[in-house]
């Protein structure tokens, strides 16, 4: 349980983020969440990296727990070369790595010229590539030839004692229950408490009905935040360096940097309410993590949208690690 930092390598250079992953474990951050991206949400956001490159700089230079958020298995990446990527870090870091996947989305996954799918569809990908997966990970000699994906006799050799978890990014009812049955753990972000509620029901139901106890299950959640002198210098930063964290609408289908630039002009102040904490009083991003400790999650992310991570880690290891209380 703990505070962890959620790096943008949407956002950053990936020898700064390392340095800030750094600094974040020096301030009482537990863990890293990486976004694994091909593009940027906009152009003048900067940069796209490769994230499986830096986790492995990122386990040689800290201590930290650490993991994707996400990576969308089945488009860039075959399923077995995702099963290859996560059993090397975890071999290399035993009990330190996660791999965390999700549906994807057109913006970073359309790149390889496949037909886009609707949502219904990008899940049942989903699943299948995490059976393909979990198979890889036993060790096995797999074959499969399923729907969407053929594996043809693909064995690990260098895998870790124990394989690294699962964990998977859910907004919806169906797959928060697929999560809890067939997955170790559940990512999401943050939301009404009605609709988060709902979620974590959904994720121990499926988990009971695969015999599970979700109380020893992961709930890992995401926030996205602006520190700044004020709210109206935050609001400004916010439109600026983040403004598909104003779109409230569903944004997977859209594939192009170019596109989300495009709808940043309708991005107001009014639309990041609920969306980005923007505060520069450390005592209500106090109170706003709290909110979502108390409702049973144990590992929440934060993504501070601005350029300023340095004094964010500083004043967060100061005047919020400290003050947040964790459940037993």
């Amino acid at each position: 349980m703990g505070l962890g930092y959620a790096a943008s390598f949407e956002q950053f250079h990936p020898t700064d983020l390392l340095a800030y992953a750094k600094q974040a474990e020096e301030a009482g951050f537990v863990a890293v969440m990486a976004s694994d991206h091909f593009h940027p949400w906009v152009p003048s956001q900067g940069h796209s990296a490769f994230v499986w490159s830096w986790m492995g700089a990122l386990g040689a230079t800290t201590n930290l727990r650490f993991g994707t958020g996400v990576t969308p298995p089945g488009y860039r990446y075959h399923p077995a070369i995702v099963a290859q990527a996560a059993a090397t870090l975890e071999a290399m870091y035993p009990g330190r790595f996660y791999l965390g996947l999700g549906a994807g989305e057109a913006l970073n996954e359309h790149i390889v010229g496949e037909y886009w799918p609707e949502a219904p569809i990008r899940l049942e990908r989903l699943m299948e590539s995490i059976e393909i997966i979990q198979a890889l990970f036993s060790g096995k000699v797999v074959k499969h030839r399923g729907v969407y994906f053929n594996v043809e006799s693909a064995k690990l050799y260098t895998r870790p004692e124990t394989a690294p978890p699962i964990y998977v990014a859910t907004s919806g009812p169906i797959m928060a229950g697929r999560t809890g049955k067939f997955t170790d753990g559940l990512i999401t972000v943050g939301a009404a408490d009605e609709k988060l509620k709902m979620l974590l029901d959904r994720y121990e139901k499926g988990a009971r009905e695969a015999g599970k106890d979700p109380a020893a299950m992961p709930r890992i959640l995401q926030v996205k935040v602006c520190y700044a002198e004020s709210v109206e210098a935050g609001t400004e930063e916010a439109i600026r360096e983040w403004p598909n964290g104003g779109m409230n609408f569903p944004k997977a289908d859209i594939r192009n940097p170019e596109d989300f630039e495009a709808m940043a002009k309708l991005v107001r102040a009014e639309n990041y309410k609920n969306r980005v904490l923007i505060s520069p009083d450390t005592d209500e991003h106090v109170a706003h993590i709290q909110r979502f400790i108390d409702l049973g999650f144990g590992e929440i992310y934060v993504h501070h949208v601005g350029r300023n991570q340095e004094e964010f880690i500083r004043v967060y290891g100061e005047k919020v690690v400290p003050n947040l209380k964790w459940r037993a």
